[in-house]
């Protein structure tokens, strides 16, 4: 099969195409035939050595995929040869990727693609729809009438944030860096949109949500967490999922006081019980079109080390080259 992996860890260069072994499935197992997979940032910090794992050589990149059961193995109660699923969370902790034509995953990491839902929609949404889910209902806990404010809300994350937050029943105000962004995270549901670049964005905080923010979604990596407890409700909430490095100062008097908590987590750890309840939520969502994963770019098999280098410069570099998410096409 074609796949792209890389031999070591390295830079977006490293990764190869080349022919690969096709995997056969194991007890429990299910052979997916690739038609999309999509990059994170997840991916390259892995790809990179940033992130230390131990990795089968050659390693397979890639975390996301949507296609079709190809084949399984004993003991699969779940899906037949011919079912259409999605999945995430694999080339993490030892387990291969995804960028290839077929890949072998576990049958707990699958779900189905609901009808009418296309293989790149349903790739594009799997880590960072599964990512939203957790944070907001397992440890946030938000609820109807709430507001929220997520920072970035034309990103990856950030746009998955906001459509399930409305889906929820939140008010939801975002953030983005330009008149087009703005827009499509008005496009998405956000109440309120607000220019990070031109806009004094506590002020317009304050205005939409004078009583506080009871859920602040954080997607920078160095979060003002003056800023953001100044602008929490009474017990509101605060969640992390990215800084893997960062060492900000944090307000603790202010922050206890207003009884607020902290919530960090990386979506990979979740278990795979916990990433069903989120994938079913989310499957509801896709059918009925109140998730809709943006796709920002879409590259070839053969290209995979350019997504990776796309994805790098936006997510470390700041380039502001990408808006949603990248998807790469497995060819037949």
């Amino acid at each position: 099969m074609l796949a792209a992996y890389i031999q070591q860890p390295g830079p977006p260069e490293s990764i190869l195409i080349g022919e690969l072994p096709t995997p056969a499935p194991g007890a429990g197992q299910v052979r997916v035939r690739v038609e999309a997979a999509a990059v994170n940032p997840i991916d390259t910090y892995i790809r990179s050595g940033v992130v230390k794992m131990n990795l089968p050589t050659p390693f397979i990149v890639g975390c996301d995929l949507a296609g079709v059961v190809d084949a399984v193995g004993p003991d699969v109660a779940l899906f037949k040869v011919g079912d259409r699923v999605w999945g995430s969370n694999q080339g993490l902790l030892g387990r291969q990727g995804t960028c290839a034509e077929f890949a072998v995953v576990d049958e707990e990491w699958l779900y189905e693609i609901p009808e009418g839902v296309s293989f790149e929609v349903a790739a594009a949404g799997a880590l960072v729809g599964i990512t939203a889910h957790l944070g907001l209902v397992r440890d946030a806990k938000l609820q109807p009438g709430e507001v929220l404010f997520v920072n970035g809300g034309a990103g990856g994350v950030g746009s998955a944030v906001v459509q399930l937050a409305k889906a929820i029943g939140a008010t939801v105000i975002t953030t983005a860096g330009s008149a087009e962004r703005l827009e499509a995270c008005r496009e998405l549901g956000a109440d309120v949109a607000i220019n990070y670049r031109t806009e004094d964005v506590a002020a317009w905080i304050k205005e939409a949500a004078p009583n506080g923010v009871n859920v602040w979604w954080e997607t920078l990596r160095m979060p003002n967490f003056d800023a953001v407890v100044s602008a929490l409700a009474s017990r509101g909430r605060m969640i992390l999922m990215a800084g893997r490095d960062a060492r900000p100062e944090f307000p603790v008097g202010p922050f206890y006081v207003k009884g607020c908590s902290l919530h960090g987590f990386a979506m990979f750890n979740a278990t795979p019980e916990e990433q069903r309840v989120a994938a079913e939520d989310l499957n509801l969502y896709l059918a009925s079109g109140a998730y809709r994963p943006r796709i920002g770019r879409t590259f070839p098999l053969a290209e995979t080390a350019a997504a990776h280098a796309l994805q790098e410069a936006n997510t470390l570099h700041g380039a502001g080259t990408l808006s949603g998410k990248i998807v790469i096409e497995i060819p037949r």
